[in-house]
């Protein structure tokens, strides 16, 4: 979550579980649409192998604007033949070209499963992150679901304004934001329970854990929302 941090690889690997965590879930809850923006390089199991061991016709929409992602994206797209796997290259600052390209290949009609791993904290207050996520919902029907995870600065005030201060001299912006902050994204969902959590304890039980979560702070918030 956190970039100049030693424990960056453990939270890369907390993020990824909780997304692993949350898509059986889904599944298990009848999800069979998912839209995964911001996905990253991928990583075996991905989020389509996840919902596809459970659900073989699950259908999923990847996106990320990053183009060495693009060049990794013939590993997204092998998927099962009953289901639908895609890859699209747009930024999350662009809703309206996310929403016009899934179409494509989900049915919006039916519940969708919005996906949003470790990618808002990159997204600031002046792009407007939370209006970008309420444009996504706005397109998305009832019984439809949120899951985010983000970084914030609760837990480690002193780290994280380092942190944050050296990013930004490398032309990189980190928007920390506090836990009233992150549940804002999830204004008029339903949250699913435990509600807004550290991302490892979120439904433990649903997948292994991650060697060293356990040996300090995880800095971030993770959480899953229904729209009504």
């Amino acid at each position: 979550m956190l970039a100049l941090d030693p424990r960056v690889p453990v939270m890369a690997r907390v993020n990824r579980a909780f997304m692993h965590r949350t898509t059986n879930w889904l599944a298990g809850q009848g999800i069979r649409q998912f839209l995964d923006v911001g996905t990253g390089i991928p990583t075996e199991p991905n989020l389509h192998q996840v919902a596809q061991r459970i659900a073989p016709d699950a259908r999923v929409v990847y996106c990320d604007n990053d183009p060495i992602v693009l060049a990794h994206a013939v590993a997204l797209l092998r998927g099962t033949d009953e289901g639908a796997t895609e890859y699209l290259q747009a930024d999350v600052r662009d809703p309206d070209t996310i929403l016009d390209g899934a179409r494509k290949v989900l049915d919006f009609s039916r519940p969708i499963a919005l996906s949003l791993i470790a990618l808002l904290h990159f997204v600031p207050d002046e792009d407007g992150a939370h209006e970008l996520v309420a444009r996504l919902l706005a397109e998305l029907p009832s019984g439809s679901y949120l899951v985010i995870t983000h970084a914030t600065a609760d837990f480690t005030p002193e780290e994280s304004q380092a942190a944050t201060e050296k990013l930004k001299a490398a032309g990189v912006t980190l928007a920390l934001r506090s836990r009233e902050e992150f549940a804002r994204f999830f204004t008029g969902l339903d949250l699913i329970e435990p509600g807004i959590e550290v991302p490892h304890r979120w439904h433990p039980e649903l997948g292994d854990p991650v060697p060293g979560q356990d040996d300090g702070v995880i800095p971030g918030y993770g959480a899953v929302g229904r729209k009504p």
